[in-house]
């Protein structure tokens, strides 16, 4: 029992760490001067590098679906990077953390599931939510990186899904190649690169290293050792932190809309990841 119990309080603090991980993707990314394309690049080139140390023989487990995820995650990894440098942090990551929408409305028809009560309120309460990113005054800048991170949180939902339909085994290696992809399309993009410094160096290093590579496999050990929902609700970190590291480290600070957008969204899905993964909740709910 003992055991047990220390295994589950490590495999919170794994989730947790990654989590924290995660969150620093904004200011970094705020952080070095290169272009959106240059730091996937790095991040994603060093990334895939950190994964072909840890996992090794486990990444030539493939199938079909392994690379159609792989093209899928490298889109949600470079829409990502791109709408951090075109909006602001907190704009970028919560209409990122908007994917459970569109994995709520296409599960049914892609897994032959039924909808339910629950599922449709948290969609219109979430719907709700990402208007108040394009309300208010908004530049033409602003608005089209609002509409990459919507795509980017699209994308995430997709990837969900395709893994979902994929063995776990695969996972993984969709994850390595999908790193890959992304460092392969961004090499033309290197040409003309300005600002080599060490500055900017160890940030796309941090970012490849600790903010993908060791995250995902921290997450990963923590994932097994944990309920889902514990794991789903301690993730939510990321997206709370994300916008609060940018304005400590770089000074921006989110609109007022996107601060209510983002709670509106972030408290509808905890809700619905609380009822319906508590069975004495789901059951006081009939949902």
């Amino acid at each position: 029992m003992l055991k047990r119990l220390q295994a589950h309080q490590a495999g919170l603090l794994a989730v947790f760490t990654a989590a924290l991980m995660w969150s620093t993707g904004g200011l970094f990314v705020k952080l070095v001067t290169f272009n959106a394309m240059q730091i996937s690049f790095f991040r994603c080139s060093i990334a895939a590098l950190v994964f072909a140390i840890l996992f090794r023989k486990r990444l030539l487990q493939v199938n079909t679906l392994t690379f159609v995820n792989a093209f899928v995650y490298a889109s949600v990894l470079t829409a990502y990077v791109i709408a951090l440098k075109m909006t602001t942090a907190a704009n970028a990551i919560f209409l990122q953390s908007t994917a459970p929408i569109y994995v709520l409305i296409f599960e049914p028809i892609f897994f032959k599931t039924s909808y339910n009560r629950v599922n449709i309120i948290t969609i219109i309460v979430c719907i709700i939510g990402m208007f108040f990113f394009f309300m208010g005054k908004i530049s033409p800048e602003h608005f089209e990186g609002n509409l990459v991170a919507l795509f980017s949180g699209i994308m995430f939902a997709a990837l969900f899904l395709g893994l979902r339909k994929n063995e776990n085994k695969y996972q993984l290696s969709s994850i390595f190649y999908g790193n890959v992809i992304v460092a392969l399309i961004c090499i033309p993009f290197l040409s003309g690169i300005e600002n080599v410094n060490f500055s900017n160096l160890w940030m796309v290093l941090f970012l490849g290293v600790f903010q993908i590579g060791l995250a995902y496999a921290v997450f990963s050990y923590g994932l097994r050792r944990v309920l889902a929902i514990e794991a789903s609700i301690i993730a939510l970190i990321e997206p709370v932190l994300n916008p609060v590291w940018v304005f400590i480290g770089y000074g921006e600070v989110p609109s007022f809309m996107a601060i209510v957008g983002g709670i509106i969204i972030l408290s509808a899905i905890t809700m619905r990841t609380v009822i319906m993964e508590t069975p004495m909740m789901k059951g006081r709910f009939k949902f």
